[in-house]
């Protein structure tokens, strides 16, 4: 029987975030109290997704990365059954089958009246800056009529930033915007034009709420080009 560690990991995490970094949570009362919500977050650091299950109400799951759950060795297989125990979905991003597989347990998570975080960029931010969003967060609110609820870290990227091991001492921002209505979209959740303008209003309330410079191109491209440079 799988264990449920996490209210000991919030239990023991919360002291920790709150001592670290002297976090200020602004619009709490945004995020309803109970039913379905879809958490969508800015992903300038690594650290981002510490700190909506401890400093909000609701317990929070997110879709992480099948890298995570996959790592090789005695450590690999404690980070897996760790994060199998707080409830976090590995997210394949090799294609659209196994990314829908994700999504589908993300509709599970909703369905039972849950909070889902997602991070509408796909993957980390390369830059510090707000990438162009993929339209899984649309799907996700018109299929299910979940509100959409926009979070925004502020600060977490110059306390750990790409390639460091360890964060440092500092402060972050954590504002919560209100939630996001589609459940009276006009359009079906098949069509590409009506997934892009979901994702776009979502994107839009990120940007403002954190303040970054907006990119209108994929997170994951601008890696690659950054990669290519290197090379």
């Amino acid at each position: 029987m799988t264990v449920d560690a996490y209210p000991i990991v919030r239990g023991l995490a919360r002291p920790l975030i709150w001592g670290l970094f002297r976090p200020r949570v602004e619009g709490a009362d945004h995020l309803p109290a109970t039913g379905p919500v879809i958490l969508a977050g800015n992903h300038p650091s690594t650290l981002d997704q510490f700190f909506p299950p401890v400093l909000t109400r609701r317990r929070v799951t997110y879709l992480a990365k099948s890298e995570y759950f996959t790592r090789p060795g005695l450590l690999g297989r404690g980070m897996r059954l760790l994060l199998e125990s707080i409830g976090m979905v590995p997210l394949d991003r090799g294609g659209a089958t196994a990314a829908e597989a994700a999504l589908r347990r993300g509709r599970e998570v909703l369905a039972g009246g849950g909070v889902l975080g997602i991070y509408p960029e796909g993957t980390r931010s390369p830059d510090g800056r707000l990438h162009r969003g993929k339209t899984g967060v649309a799907r996700l609110a018109l299929t299910t009529g979940a509100p959409v609820v926009p979070i925004a870290v502020i600060g977490s990227r110059a306390l750990m930033p790409p390639g460091a091991r360890l964060p440092r001492p500092g402060r972050v921002v954590v504002r919560i915007g209100e939630p996001l209505d589609f459940s009276d979209h006009p359009g079906p959740a098949d069509d590409g034009a009506a997934l892009r303008d979901v994702t776009d209003q979502v994107m839009a309330e990120l940007q403002r709420l954190s303040g970054a410079e907006y990119v209108d191109r994929y997170a994951a491209e601008v890696k690659a080009a950054g990669r290519g440079r290197a090379a």
